[in-house]
């Protein structure tokens, strides 16, 4: 997906008007826009060859998870943020539900 943006900025960048004014910025843009195309490829051979490799997707994103294990660290603290808001949510629902007496409303702006 990020290399898919890339390819989309540089398609962008290349049809900005600036390139029609400044013939060095056309070919920055240009050697950019080819190198991310290249990314892209790469990228999608990379994909292909761990599906097949692997046989299915749950096999593949293994294989992603040892590859990037920072991401698959992030995965985890996010379901974890997800859980604890969930049962803080929970609580305020609770506390809004009770009589609005002082401790209560103390608990419930916390």
């Amino acid at each position: 997906a990020m290399s898919k943006s890339a390819v989309k900025i540089s398609s962008d960048l290349l049809s900005n008007p600036l390139c029609e004014q400044e013939p060095s910025f056309l070919e920055m843009v240009t050697a950019f826009d080819t190198a991310m195309k290249r990314m892209d490829s790469f990228n999608q051979e990379k994909v292909e060859w761990l599906w097949l490799e692997n046989g299915s997707a749950g096999s593949a994103m293994g294989s992603f998870s040892s590859v990037f294990p920072s991401l698959n660290m992030a995965v985890k603290r996010r379901e974890q943020t997800l859980q604890d808001y969930k049962r803080l949510q929970s609580k305020v629902e609770k506390y809004e539900e009770k009589e609005r007496t002082g401790p209560v409303l103390a608990k419930l702006h916390q």
